[in-house]
């Protein structure tokens, strides 16, 4: 049954998304190893020549700089970080393009940021440049900007994983592919001889989640822990995602072919649309609003939009039209979505039915606080 469903999962996706690390892209000497990128090129050229649509989020910059300068250990301070960066960027992309020049194919760069995906209007442009790309036979490769970044360098997409994860919902992609250090989750620590690799995960849940054993390196930002959260947002939003191993030569072929390697982590629900995938992963909260057990469960049961009378408190300073997270009793966030009023306004309206909004604000433009079309609630509710 399992590798049926794997079989199912890759040849049903047109557009897959392909993420390598920093750890397979370099070798134990902080160099760029030429040799997996060639490779690398190879089978994603074979998988477009083959009628797929496939793009590269590839890490490497700074580990590929780090290799140019000499350095031994990952920079401390921001400005060598970027300084590391703005080196490897132009030395991994060069090394991109000799390789794909060999199959014919035309390597795209694009470097984005985290606050470029919050802003719709380049959230879009972004969609339709990498959809061009695609029409056009290209293989875009794309990365974050660290050499602007402050942000994101620091903090981080997680190793590039989260900005894979925001690249496969913002083009709809049916299939994330996460080429790591490692040959997928394990059922305890891979380092323990009697560890055993997880083929399929249906939920990535409490206890999923609790399997994770993080290794970090001078290298790379990432590890097992980025890998699962962006598999989160990707399932989440109707699309499966896969673990394996990027040192493995021919790994790509054989996950395309649907053997049985790597971890399968199986869409939770459908496809969600664009819009929806933009509010629940890409924007950034401006605020929050707790609501009552009895509005989680309409919003999350019943498919209903956020009324004033279910707002118990409110935090932050939003606006109307900002996005902000809904969030349960418990304080757990359940949902995002685009707010109706300014936190001033919620202030004095949370409790009342809307027949009464009018009275006390003077007006009354919406009966929702948050209608349910602009809002995402998570798979797990």
């Amino acid at each position: 049954m399992t590798l049926l469903l794997r079989q199912e999962a890759v040849a049903t996706a047109d557009v897959v998304v392909v993420k390598v690390g920093s750890r397979v892209l370099t070798g134990p000497d902080g160099l760029l190893d030429q040799q997996r990128v060639a490779d690398l090129a190879e089978e994603l050229a074979r998988a477009a020549d083959a009628g797929r649509k496939v793009v590269l989020v590839s890490s490497g910059a700074v580990a590929a700089g780090m290799g140019q300068m000499g350095l031994k250990q990952r920079p401390a301070d921001l400005a060598h970080l970027q300084a590391a960066s703005a080196i490897g960027q132009s030395h991994l992309i060069q090394a991109y393009d000799r390789a794909f020049k060999r199959h014919r194919r035309h390597a795209a760069q694009l470097l984005l940021t985290a606050d470029g995906l919050h802003d719709r209007t380049r959230y879009l442009n972004v969609r339709n440049t990498l959809l061009a790309l695609l029409e056009n036979g290209a293989i875009p490769i794309v990365n974050e900007n660290d050499t602007v970044s402050v942000e994101e360098l620091q903090l981080s997409f997680g190793d590039n994983d989260r900005l894979a994860a925001m690249v496969t919902n913002l083009i709809g992609a049916q299939l994330l592919i996460l080429l790591s250090d490692i040959d997928g989750l394990y059922d305890r620590d891979p380092a323990q001889p009697d560890a055993q690799r997880i083929a399929l995960v249906n939920q990535i849940d409490e206890a999923i989640i609790s399997l994770v054993v993080d290794r970090k390196t001078g290298l790379s930002k990432g590890g097992m822990a980025s890998k699962l959260a962006a598999a989160k947002i990707a399932t989440d939003s109707g699309e499966n995602v896969i673990i394996a191993n990027g040192h493995q030569r021919g790994i790509l072929t054989e996950v395309l072919a649907g053997a049985d390697v790597g971890t399968l982590f199986l869409a939770t629900g459908q496809s969600v649309r664009l819009r929806k995938r933009w509010i629940g992963f890409a924007v950034q909260v401006q605020g929050r609003v707790t609501v009552d057990a009895g509005a989680r469960r309409a919003i999350v049961e019943q498919g209903r939009s956020l009324l004033a009378i279910g707002v118990v408190e409110c935090e932050g300073n939003f606006k109307k039209g900002d996005p902000i997270a809904i969030c349960g009793p418990d304080g757990q966030e359940f949902a995002r979505g685009m707010i109706n009023y300014s936190r001033e306004e919620i202030l004095k309206i949370r409790g009342l039915k809307a027949t009464k909004i009018a009275a006390m604000l003077g007006h009354c433009p919406y009966d929702e606080v948050v209608h349910r079309d602009n809002m995402s609630v998570s798979a797990d509710g």
